[in-house]
């Protein structure tokens, strides 16, 4: 039976409440546990809180509370338009960008995964209002016609398509831990510098010496040097394109959309580059790629950078808003780590300029100044994380091939193609 078989009713007739988040402004606090959410903290089905969103007092969580229970599915109608997250019992104040939707006679899941066909998301884009930002009405969502098979079909369904996201949510968690393991090492042997001693004890701590560095200013361990990163690396930058060179398949591009805002490899950023190119313009696993342009409002990804791990079929290339960084005194995991630390980000951003694209000046990156750890450590540290991101990169890959299953299985799913069982 497909999909045409089936009931439609409108989606009002489904739900017990569809609203939205409060129209006034909250007055904020600098630390709370109550958080003021809007649409573009709905992502992949959760609330994202970041360090930039806001914090509100008790008193004022208390003022705008609204009752959500694990039937609650949120919405992003303005901006971020089609945005979806679930409610799993955070505290939260919700913002006008963001409805609310308490299901009641149809299975929040089944929703969900509906609510996030290309058929669906398109329909929502053209009747919301707006030329520069789009607003969806309520009237609208609670106007959609919904096919609706028995719960037990939905039910059937959202189970399918809930097993392949929970097995991705878990390689998340995996990459996630994966990669806090390669900062922490980091942090303790060449920020903290509790690396092992002679003794396999944490050098620092255990009363190793200490030099003050008047080029650095602070003290680093005896015998360590200090030098400016541009004696030690050297870029590789990547290729002007046209909008026609870019195309459904053809060469891997990397570009600025791989950067997720923590500097890491974003695989759904990558596009594919159909234009004339050298060979010698392709990049090889393990190279590292670096942030040269960013259009975000507070330069959160100018700077970044991320390793290259095994993720296609045939040498990429890398488009004009990032460079490849080498180095023979650094390495690739090394050099990511330093890239992405804060007190580097604070320091590089400011070598970007432009009105709406930000471009990163590379003397910035050259003229850094930073500690040279002896290379038998720094071989070590390279040697630790290339066997933890080899990990990374096999889970990258898998979630890769699950995300690819599951949103060939969504319309075939939901149209009735085939049976869920």
């Amino acid at each position: 039976m497909s999909n045409s078989d089936w009931p439609k009713h409108k989606l009002g007739a489904l739900t017990s409440r569809i609203g939205d988040g409060i129209h006034g402004t909250p007055i904020y606090v600098g630390n709370s546990e109550y958080s003021f959410i809007n649409g573009n903290n709905l992502k992949n089905g959760y609330i994202q809180i970041t360090k930039d969103t806001k914090k509100v007092s008790v008193s004022e969580f208390q003022k705008y509370f609204l009752e959500f229970d694990n039937n609650t599915l949120f919405l992003s109608i303005n901006g971020t338009l089609g945005s979806l997250a679930k409610y799993r019992g955070e505290s939260i104040i919700l913002g006008k960008s963001a409805a609310y939707i308490q299901c009641s006679t149809i299975n929040i899941d089944y929703l969900y995964y509906y609510l996030q066909l290309d058929s669906v998301q398109e329909h929502l884009w053209n009747v919301a209002t707006g030329s520069t930002i789009k607003n969806l009405s309520l009237a609208s969502i609670r106007d959609l016609e919904i096919p609706t098979p028995s719960i037990e079909k939905q039910s059937k369904i959202a189970k399918v398509l809930s097993i392949i996201d929970a097995k991705i949510n878990c390689n998340n968690q995996i990459i996630t831990q994966l990669e806090s393991v390669a900062k922490l090492l980091y942090d303790y042997w060449f920020m903290q510098f509790d690396f092992p001693d002679g003794n396999g004890r944490p050098y620092r701590s255990s009363g190793g010496v200490m030099v003050f560095n008047k080029e650095l200013n602070c003290e680093i361990p005896y015998g360590w040097e200090s030098c400016v990163l541009g004696d030690h690396i050297t870029f590789k930058r990547g290729i002007s394109y046209k909008s026609s060179d870019i195309q459904s398949s053809g060469v891997p591009f990397l570009n600025l959309n791989s950067f997720s805002l923590d500097g890491e490899f974003k695989p759904q950023g990558t596009k594919f580059f159909n234009g004339k190119y050298k060979n010698d313009s392709l990049i090889n696993i393990g190279d590292l790629i670096i942030a040269i342009t960013d259009v975000t409002r507070n330069a959160d990804i100018i700077g970044k950078s991320f390793v290259l791990g095994d993720f296609f079929d045939q040498k990429p290339l890398i488009s004009c808003d990032v460079a490849v960084v080498s180095s023979e005194k650094f390495g690739s995991y090394y050099l990511e780590q330093l890239f992405n630390s804060n007190q580097y980000h604070s320091y590089i951003k400011h070598f970007a300029s432009g009105t709406l694209v930000l471009h990163l000046d590379l003397s910035g990156v050259k003229w850094y100044r930073s500690i040279i750890p002896p290379q038998n450590l720094l071989g070590r540290y390279e040697s630790i994380c290339k066997a933890i991101f080899k990990k990374r990169s096999t889970s990258l890959n898998e979630n890769i091939q699950l995300k690819s299953l599951r949103d060939w299985l969504l319309p075939i799913l939901m149209n009735g193609q085939v049976t869920a069982s």
